[in-house]
């Protein structure tokens, strides 16, 4: 693509391709946004990377604080993905908060990626009978672990991350149960009222006959950050767009953006929870 000369690049989109792509990007000096790459490690890699995104830090904390201040609970229990930088990074933010906040976590229980039956990892999480039980996994996994853990009787409240995006797609009507008491840390709602966030729903929805998820709006405000920036730069110079980026102030479907000193936006989390079939917004959260 440098060779093709591009002025700047959006992407990539999970962690791990992520970090290989910002590498590249920031031996070349390409203004770069990921709209949802998480892992802390991308924005390290070079003054030019950015992203739109929150954290996985900032998520794994955020959930730890919420299930102690808001929620009320007292225990925790863990399952994550061993294989995956994503579900490694928020275990641990978690872990550490939870333990500045008197949050016990009394179960922690791993799998690799690929596995399908979790029903051994969640015997042991029932036996230990959790306040809350955090589970940092991507939509496809998540879907397998919720219904098998409705399987052998959890019926604690349960944390998910950004990843569970797109999980209702993944569950079918009869265990739809399972997802009734989850409380997840997404970028953005839908149910905003803001006229540029319903606007960009209503042409969305109109467009590809479905509510954006999470992903769609960070992508939309990652494009038009870029654009916002080459504009402020009135430049296709690499330096240039990235002093534009760091200095942007930022209105878009996911919020008020600002950058920090690592080049990750400062912005809150939509809470939200699923009911009737439905991702139903419950309140904003700062850690």
């Amino acid at each position: 693509m440098v060779d093709q000369g591009i002025t700047a690049l959006v992407g990539d989109v999970t962690t791990t391709p992520t970090i290989a792509v910002a590498q590249e990007a920031a031996r070349d000096g390409i203004p770069m946004i990921t709209a949802t790459g998480t892992g802390v490690e991308i924005t390290q890699k070079g003054e030019n990377v950015f992203r739109a995104c929150f954290t996985d830090p900032f998520q794994g904390t955020l959930m730890a604080s919420y299930a102690a201040q808001k929620l009320g609970a007292k225990t925790a229990a863990i399952l994550y993905n061993t294989a995956d930088d994503y579900s490694r990074g928020l275990t641990a933010a978690f872990e550490e908060t939870a333990a500045q906040l008197g949050l016990s976590v009394v179960e922690k229980v791993s799998y690799t990626g690929g596995d399908v039956d979790f029903k051994a990892q969640l015997t042991q999480v029932k036996a230990k009978n959790p306040d809350v039980f955090f589970i940092p996994v991507y939509y496809e996994d998540a879907a397998l672990i919720t219904v098998q853990a409705k399987e052998v009787g959890i019926s604690c409240t349960l944390l998910g991350a950004d990843g569970w995006d797109g999980v209702l797609d993944k569950v079918d009507e009869s265990n739809l149960d399972a997802l009734s008491k989850v409380y997840l840390p997404m970028h953005y709602s839908s149910e905003g009222t803001d006229e540029n966030l319903q606007n960009f729903v209503k042409k969305y929805t109109e467009k590809y006959n479905e509510t954006p998820n999470s992903f769609a709006a960070l992508g939309y405000d990652a494009a038009y950050m870029m654009k916002n920036a080459i504009e402020k730069a009135n430049s296709t110079d690499k330096a240039a767009i990235v002093a534009a980026l760091k200095d942007i102030e930022f209105d878009g479907v996911t919020g008020h953006i600002v950058f920090d000193e690592n080049r990750n936006p400062i912005k809150r989390a939509a809470i939200t929870t699923i009911a009737d079939a439905k991702y139903k917004f419950v309140e904003f959260f700062e850690k």
